[in-house]
């Protein structure tokens, strides 16, 4: 691999898009291009988009797969607006994606897939290679398809199954453009293919092919040069937010000295939770993939009623089927996590698009007085703190939490610093000691009003759970109206406790001043970056991103009052605003909504910003 082009591009980020038709494998490719971009030590933020379908027809926009990444020296909060780089290997992808290439960037298309009847079936008039459509961008057309069953020919492989490796001659010329090595694409090849040498040698064919090529295409003179990310020593990984969560919770378990048993029924976009735990046998954690939604979380409460950190991972309708059963683990004042990666609604909804529109839900969606502590994830990698900090709070205050991640955070990825069990926060279960004289089931603690923790067969421990209201302090069924109404404001008061116990609300920007943008849950990078590129500009505005939210920090109504407008901005229709004015109803907010299935994009944020600010 010798480079002959020397006119060089210096980017402190660059955003690539892949996008082609559902078996393209723009997702494989998109992962191997972050992969190696962070062997190359660039920091990064990456968004899957793909369709809900298993395989959408052919050459349409409904069957689109995508795959965004956004790689820089600088620290990476989003994934992008706009893409430098988008590669579309047919006409479908380039249709619905054009409006997310910047003016003047750089187009890479296959260019044997813009048949006649492709072009059309893609909503086009006339193939846009042959008109002035294209003419604002750096168009590259090229035969993709052609040149990688030129590459594996004297191999022995048919033409389709050739086809099936072209998206690694796009990757290699997108290798090219970055001058990066092949080493860590081969390694995967070896691994993924080892039972096939053929696929190996063929796949590897075609790397090459694709980044040779690109030694010879006058429109692609130039190489993206992007400056080592300046992180923090340490090991990094490339992780989605859905195995960070994975690992948290791991790491909840070993250092509270808990097993881990999660009980879940697969559903999208949460799945990968419920495969990345099962591979740690090793490490003590016990997978039960349920039948259905009210068996994994049930299971769940029975696990953890002997005495295991439980879990149960979900998406929204799923989270719907568990609301009975989170309300017995209320009464019974079990630790239990409930993860819900959200994704667009209602229904079946949007399963492969990302929302925050289930807030409401995860905060009141039981019936009676059923509390349970709320709080939520801001990245793909700080799932993993959040996820062990659900663990945390759940075991120490003896009740249900529900982790908010969505989608967007849980598909996508960014590089985690991994940090050692033994740096984090300490976590100590009120277990209950064997012939303890002073044991009673529902005795409190005074400072978070949590009962003991009592593990089925310890000596002189026998007690009562279950669905009936118990009796204060001694736990035997009770249909006491004081008694109830007693229990009911305990509950409640041990969740309240909590925001004696989790870190106070920070605000970025001044401490006081003309407007706060408020955030929470997967908005956060858009938000941040949107608010520090006003403050550069000289505006007043700064940002309290929320990642705890029942109960809300002790701090909240304090610093909310130091400012003239609250503009609250969340991928719904104004839940957590509607939550802010139930709680601090002396203060008045603003909102902006978007509920796209998409994540916000900085621009639009920005521009929202300076309209509030400008409004008298």
């Amino acid at each position: 691999m010798v480079k002959t082009k020397s006119n060089v591009i210096q980017k402190d980020a660059v955003v690539v898009k892949f996008v082609g038709d559902s078996g393209d494998g723009m997702q494989l490719t998109g992962t191997l291009f972050s992969d190696t971009a962070a062997l190359a030590g660039l920091d990064l933020a990456t968004f899957p988009d793909y369709p809900a379908e298993i395989r959408a027809p052919h050459n349409t926009i409904a069957g689109v797969s995508g795959f965004q990444v956004h790689v820089g020296a600088k620290k990476i909060e989003t994934t992008g607006d706009l893409c430098d780089v988008l590669v579309a290997m047919n006409p479908a992808s380039l249709k619905s994606n054009l409006k997310w290439a910047k003016p003047g960037a750089t187009i890479i298309v296959d260019e044997n897939a813009f048949e006649e009847a492709a072009v059309k079936k893609a909503g086009y008039a006339e193939n846009p290679l042959d008109n002035d459509s294209l003419s604002g961008y750096n168009l590259v057309k090229a035969p993709i398809t052609l040149l990688t069953r030129e590459a594996v020919k004297d191999l022995g492989i048919d033409n389709k199954t050739a086809d099936r490796s072209k998206n690694m001659f796009a990757l290699g010329m997108l290798y090219h453009l970055f001058d990066w090595k092949f080493d860590n694409t081969f390694e995967f090849f070896e691994k993924k293919f080892k039972s096939k040498p053929a696929v190996i040698e063929a796949n590897k064919a075609v790397l090459e092919a694709g980044y040779n090529y690109t030694e010879t295409v006058e429109a692609l003179t130039s190489v993206y040069q992007v400056s080592r990310a300046k992180l923090e020593p340490g090991r990094y990984r490339n992780i989605t937010g859905n195995v960070a969560t994975a690992w948290g919770l791991l790491a909840a378990a070993e250092r509270s000295g808990r097993p881990l048993f999660l009980g879940s029924y697969p559903i999208t976009p949460a799945t990968e939770i419920l495969i990345e735990l099962a591979k740690y046998k090793s490490l003590g954690a016990k997978v039960f993939q349920a039948e259905d939604e009210i068996a994994g979380i049930t299971s769940a409460i029975g696990a953890s009623y002997t005495g295991s950190m439980a879990v149960t991972t979900t998406s929204g309708p799923g989270l719907s089927l568990k609301s009975e059963a989170i309300g017995l683990a209320v009464i019974t004042e079990l630790p239990l996590v409930i993860v819900n990666v959200q994704r667009g609604g209602p229904s079946t909804g949007l399963p492969t698009k990302s929302e925050q529109s289930d807030l409401y839900q995860a905060l009141f969606g039981r019936n009676g007085e059923a509390p349970v502590v709320v709080i939520a994830a801001s990245s793909s990698a700080n799932c993993f703190y959040y996820a062990y900090m659900a663990g945390k709070i759940a075991m120490e205050h003896m009740t249900p939490v529900i982790l908010l991640t969505d989608g967007y955070l849980g598909n996508g990825s960014q590089l985690l610093r991994i940090p050692k069990v033994a740096d984090l926060p300490s976590i100590h279960p009120p277990i209950a000691e064997a012939n303890d004289p002073d044991y009673k089931p529902y005795r409190r603690n005074p400072e978070t009003l949590a009962r003991k923790w009592a593990l089925p067969g310890t000596e002189g421990l026998r007690h009562r759970v279950g669905g009936l209201e118990k009796e204060d302090i001694y736990g035997n069924v009770s249909t006491d109206p004081i008694n109830h109404q007693k229990m009911v404001d305990l509950r409640e008061a041990k969740v309240q406790k909590v925001a004696e116990f989790i870190p106070e609300q920070e605000i970025v920007g001044e401490k006081e001043g003309e407007l706060l943008v408020v955030s929470w849950g997967g908005t956060h990078g858009a938000v941040s970056e949107a608010v520090e590129e006003l403050q550069k500009a000289g505006k007043s505005v700064s940002h309290a991103h929320f990642h705890y939210i029942m109960p809300l920090p002790k701090n909240t109504a304090d610093l909310l009052g130091r400012y003239k407008k609250i503009l609250v901005c969340e991928l719904n229709s104004g839940q957590f605003v509607n939550y802010l004015r139930m709680n601090h109803p002396q203060y008045k907010y603003l909102k902006y909504n978007k509920v796209q299935g998409l994540p916000f994009t900085v621009s639009e944020l920005v521009n929202a910003i300076n309209a509030t600010l400008e409004e008298k």
